[in-house]
């Protein structure tokens, strides 16, 4: 028999930066936090590499910012959200400063702030230069563990939502270290359960994050948008790991450069900003000429050379420990799944379109990104919008409703797992045309008539049926057989809700 506990605060699904800048900004509500791993472990915010970017720099504004998120969302961002974004981006990022995340800074004190890809000026703030996704989470935990009004249980994951008789959402389906299901009712429920990445056969994302977040709301009924968005960092490191080291964006703002295996630099074949074209352009360019057989490498022999160790360790640890030296040889790569911008609908307080439910960073869609997320907005967006969700959360009042009874969402077996991320690279990946979207619909239908309402399959579906309707090339999304723009539209789908019960 599943137990039942009662939560009388904010339930929060992850536990990344989005999901603990949440419980954070609830205080003094009480907040409850899920990790499906140990805390500061299996999170994409962790791993992130190049910074923040934010308008902190005398000459700079979040108009400006705000200018260049929306070039590069290919005119499909919310206007609204990007001026959130990016108006409340430099707070967000003095007030991780301010809890201890150690940011780079100049002889006056300023942020040290990097030029990346498609910013119109040096705005990203890091931390030891490639370190800043592991130094804020340091921070940010830290404050967590030090605050009365957060519990955190690691090695939890949801497997169901619950909702009552009126389709409200009521808490989750949880199961424990201990593979105890347990339901924990709580007045809301915040998903932040970061990225689909997993889903994917190569990827710069933990392997075991794959759209949970995504498929649980989906099955509760709430409002999927923009799924078909999946943004490929063009320079992950093409040495065989799963997941693919990321060779930062940072290192080409800095001036290294897009080679062929002759040593010939290809970019600017492909567009003027060269290097520092935006993301869908240069994966795409690096697609054609792996296509090509000319082969791929990043030189930053030049641009970064003796500097490599101090200025970019993480990523020099990574090549060396391939037996690459990038201060003597250029770093071969490929584009790998690196962000979503699509997923749950939510409005700039992080509500869902079913009550009772919130979301926040990469599992939610507030339309900041549009089509191609600018870089360095990931955790900027996880902060800025992580906060505001937790504090409208921490508002909601209990309805005294009931939830109906729960059963977990089946798992995947790791065999139709690994099958699944390889048809996803294969037909949804940098390139996609309709033949390919709909053999891999069929094939997932052939998994899902074996494996039910599994939450990689609901999430691989939503992506693949967005890319089949989406007859047009857009940022991230590019179909071959549909290569010119259509309309700007976002797209929205909901799902049937399948029972908690079903």
């Amino acid at each position: 028999m599943t137990a039942r506990t009662e939560f009388d605060g904010l339930l929060i699904i992850g536990a990344g930066l989005a999901g603990l800048s949440a419980a954070l900004a609830a205080a003094p509500r009480k907040a409850l936090v899920l990790s499906a791993a140990p805390l500061g472990t299996g999170c994409s915010s962790a791993w992130a590499q190049g910074g923040m970017a934010a308008a902190l720099s005398e000459g700079d504004a979040p108009e400006l910012h705000a200018a260049d998120t929306i070039a590069a969302g290919a005119g499909i961002c919310d206007p609204e959200a990007v001026a959130i974004l990016t108006r409340e981006g430099p707070a967000a990022v003095r007030r991780l400063a301010d809890l201890g995340a150690p940011f780079d800074r100049d002889a006056a004190g300023g942020f040290v702030q990097s030029l990346e890809a498609a910013h119109g000026r040096a705005r990203v703030a890091r931390v030891g230069g490639d370190g800043a996704g592991r130094a804020i989470m340091a921070a940010v935990i830290a404050a967590v563990r030090r605050s009365p009004s957060i519990e955190i249980r690691d090695n939890t994951r949801a497997r169901r939502l619950l909702t009552d008789r009126a389709g409200r959402v009521r808490g989750a389906l949880v199961e424990g270290p201990d593979g105890v299901l347990t339901e924990i009712v709580a007045p809301a429920t915040l998903l932040a359960t970061g990225s689909l990445g997993g889903l994917y056969a190569v990827t710069t994302t933990p392997r075991d994050v794959r759209g949970e977040g995504v498929a649980l709301a989906a099955l509760a009924g709430a409002t999927i948008a923009d799924a078909e968005f999946v943004q490929f960092h063009p320079t992950a490191m093409d040495i065989g790991g799963d997941p693919a080291p990321l060779a930062t964006e940072a290192l080409r703002g800095e001036g290294a450069k897009l080679v062929d295996r002759n040593g010939r630099p290809f970019m600017a074949d492909y567009h003027p900003a060269a290097e520092l074209a935006p993301r869908d352009i240069v994966s795409r360019a690096i697609e054609s000429e792996r296509r090509a057989d000319r082969g791929a490498f990043l030189d930053a022999r030049t641009a970064i050379g003796e500097a490599f160790p101090h200025e970019f360790p993480a990523v020099f640890a990574a090549a060396m420990a391939a037996g690459i030296d990038p201060r003597l040889e250029p770093i071969p790569v490929a584009p790998a799944v690196h962000y979503h911008m699509g997923g749950i609908e939510t409005d700039a307080d992080g509500r869902a379109s079913v009550a009772g439910l919130y979301a926040a960073g990469e599992c939610a869609s507030t339309g900041a990104h549009g089509a191609n997320r600018l870089a360095s907005n990931s955790l900027l967006e996880a902060a800025v919008f992580g906060a505001r969700a937790g504090r409208a959360a921490a508002q909601a009042a209990d309805p005294d409703t009931s939830p109906l009874p729960a059963t977990p969402a089946p798992d995947l077996p790791d065999a139709a797992m690994q099958s699944l991320r390889r048809m996803m690279s294969r037909d949804a990946g940098v390139v996609r045309d309709g033949a390919g979207l709909r053999r891999l619909l069929a094939e997932i239908a052939a998994l899902e008539a074996v494996h039910g309402h599994a939450l990689p399959l609901i999430a691989a579906r939503l992506v693949a049926e967005g890319a089949l309707s989406r007859r047009e090339s857009r940022g991230a999304h590019f179909r071959a057989d549909y290569p010119q723009l259509g309309a700007p539209l976002r797209s929205r789908v909901t799902l049937a809700p399948v029972t908690a019960a079903a």
